[in-house]
């Protein structure tokens, strides 16, 4: 019987996953958007309000606007209003600190 068949569940990508995880265990997230250069693909920059941040692949602006207007998070475009200080300042603390994991904000063009 077809009532009792499990439905297949709906795989989530890592990068998906990854930006959820940080959402939810965040305060005060934003996103911003990064467009597509020579180099990279568009990206989605979601930033806390302590100024830690991440950076993942995004098919297109329109599933990340969806996305955080889900969840209420506002959304930026970064060539229109650049990348927060708190995310520098964040940025600066971590590379001071020795941390050499953390990115650097701006992508290649």
């Amino acid at each position: 019987m077809a009532l009792f068949r499990r439905k297949k569940a709906r795989q989530v990508s890592p990068d998906l996953q990854h930006l959820l995880q940080f959402v939810n265990s965040r305060q005060g997230v934003e996103a911003y958007l990064e467009p597509k250069t020579a180099v990279t693909e568009m990206t989605v920059a979601l930033v806390a309000s302590d100024g830690e941040w991440t950076r993942r692949r995004v098919p297109n602006a329109e599933i990340v606007r969806k996305f955080a207007n889900q969840r209420g998070i506002p959304v930026y475009d970064v060539e229109a209003v650049g990348y927060p200080e708190k995310m520098r300042e964040w940025t600066s603390k971590r590379k001071a600190a020795g941390d050499a994991d953390v990115p650097d904000i701006e992508r290649p063009a």
